[in-house]
């Protein structure tokens, strides 16, 4: 809690109300309402370039708690728009940090609401969808507020990819590797890059929009396919490239987003799910192997799982145990593979970290 506070409101796109107390930067701001059931690991959710345009809830009551540490980040800014939450603190006490979590607000122009009863505001999202909301700390005109946020554009239909992708290419990882992985930037986290480096690649990173010819000159072993916001179907571009990028017979591996597009590349469709699956304790079974693992995970939309089941070629290999919605598809024909859920997990377990391996695996197999 924030010592000079102004009151602040939160208006719901079906006109539900909720009063609060300000933090952050003073300001009004709108998009989709989401929420994340994570305890921990909320600068590494804010960083997140997946939840770019979006207004998060935090379901643990107290947040901002142990700072902010510039180290701890997965991207070079805050991308969420919007910040919701029960108490958000002020004060710290881990002594490595590098400052309070409302200066850091402040400083990447995030506009916060505290004091909201964010268990009843869950429940009323889970049961009545994913739907746009404002938050305002300038006023408390509701009519205003209403007509501002007619303004405020759906999220399904929407390309955010292209807002957080890389403008430039760039190289991760120690260029003697003897893998070479070429990524298409939709939003990644750096801890993916991380996580794929450790195991021995050599990365380049290149924007969303980049032609397959061109990443073609960087002569990869491997491709990877980035998480990222928005709706995959809007993005006709990334679905083409990722068609072009399987004739390539390579191996290929996607997360979140990129599991979309590589649904979409091969017919199957998606779909925009009722309040998405966010946060780092979600139940999920691979099929492969018959075991559980406890994933981490931040998306709005969906594969079919029919459609995936009308395609001779696809096979899902993990199923969500929450809701039974498909966390992962491979191809029969050749070496590509995706999950929805994020096996680097930061925040979260480390279960699924050995896709990772997997794929670095599948590519020493296929060089």
């Amino acid at each position: 809690m924030s010592i000079q506070q102004q009151p602040a409101v939160l208006l719901l796109a079906d006109g539900t109300v909720f009063y609060g107390k300000s933090f952050g930067k003073i300001g009004t701001v709108g998009g989709e309402i989401c929420f994340n059931t994570g305890m921990t690991g909320y600068q590494e959710v804010f960083t997140d370039p997946s939840y770019y345009g979006q207004m998060l809830i935090m379901n643990n009551v107290h947040i901002g708690n142990y700072g902010v540490k510039s180290e701890e980040v997965e991207s070079d800014s805050v991308k969420i728009k919007g910040l919701i939450a029960r108490s958000l603190e002020e004060k710290y006490s881990r002594p490595l940090a590098d400052g309070s979590l409302e200066d850091y607000l402040k400083t990447n122009n995030i506009v916060a609401i505290e004091g909201i009863d964010t268990r009843a505001l869950v429940i009323h999202v889970r049961n009545k969808g994913a739907m746009n909301c404002i938050i305002s700390s300038e006023t408390a005109d509701i009519d205003a507020l209403k007509e501002t946020l007619s303004k405020v554009p759906d999220m399904k239909g929407l390309d955010l990819a292209k807002e957080v992708s890389t403008k430039e290419e760039y190289s991760y990882g120690d260029p003697g590797a003897a893998l070479k992985v070429a990524v298409l930037d939709y939003g990644i986290k750096r801890n993916i890059l991380k996580c794929m480096s450790d195991r021995g690649a050599y990365l380049k990173v290149f924007p969303g929009n980049t032609p397959v010819s061109k990443i073609k000159e960087f002569a990869p072993d491997g491709y990877f396919i980035s998480n990222g916001p928005g709706d995959p179907s809007a993005m006709p571009y990334a679905i083409e490239t990722v068609k072009e990028i399987l004739k390539e017979k390579k191996p290929l591996f996607g997360i979140c987003l990129g599991h979309q597009l590589l649904a979409l590349a091969n017919g199957i469709p998606t779909f925009k799910m009722h309040n998405g699956h966010r946060g780092l304790n979600h139940p999920v079974k691979n099929l492969v192997t018959g075991r559980s693992e406890i994933s981490t995970q931040n998306h709005g939309f969906g594969i079919d799982a029919d459609g995936v089941k009308k395609n001779p070629n696809v096979e899902i290999t993990h199923l969500n145990l929450n809701d039974d919605s498909v966390e992962g598809i491979r191809l029969k024909d050749r070496p590509a593979f995706s999950v929805q859920y994020h096996p680097e997990a930061t925040p979260g377990p480390h279960d699924s970290r050995y896709l990772f391996d997997d794929f670095i695996n599948l590519i020493k197999e296929n060089k």
